[in-house]
């Protein structure tokens, strides 16, 4: 038992202007909690179980503070996250699919995935065409700058060369 991540990386190039478009599927597949108690695992069982459960503890960790507005996201405690982090955070469009189990024998495990299900709902991420977002924020703060001018608040720079005045030194 373990996690799956495959990612596919597309790149289309227009022909006649020589733009580039990227795109990026990342599809995963986590595998379940166990609960050692429950599957009686041991040895080299007991510890793909626990690295198993330290890993989606750690994506519940990212998730939690993706949720939460945190200023940091901690993607790279765990392998599984730093994977993950372009998909599930910023300028990516994400989807989750939960199998549950009709058995009442697992009911406590299938809640218990609805329940993150739930959490990871709460994220929202800003997607966007990353070139497009760039040139908008560069547009924006040309504007900026150009309002600055036309009101008079331009900075005034000396030119490098040239005379200094005695005393002066050079930046």
């Amino acid at each position: 038992r373990s996690h799956m991540v495959a990612s596919v990386v597309v790149s289309l190039r227009n022909r006649r202007s020589g733009h580039i478009v990227r795109g990026k599927l990342t599809l995963v597949d986590l595998a379940g909690s166990e609960r050692v108690s429950k599957s009686g695992a041991t040895g080299e069982q007991l510890k793909e179980a626990q690295s198993i459960n330290k890993s989606l503890s750690a994506l519940g960790d990212v998730i939690g503070a993706l949720t939460s507005g945190s200023q940091h996201v901690p993607y790279r405690n765990n392998p599984l996250t730093m994977l993950m982090s372009d998909s599930i955070g910023g300028n990516a469009k994400s989807l989750m699919f939960v199998c549950c189990s009709p058995s009442d024998y697992n009911q406590r495990e299938s809640q218990q995935s609805l329940d993150f299900a739930k959490r990871c709902r709460n994220v929202r991420n800003n997607a966007q065409r990353s070139s497009t977002g760039q040139l908008r924020a560069l547009r924006a703060e040309l504007s900026k700058i150009k309002a600055k001018e036309k009101g008079g608040n331009a900075v005034k720079r000396r030119p490098m060369g040239g005379m200094r005045r005695p005393g002066m030194r050079r930046p």
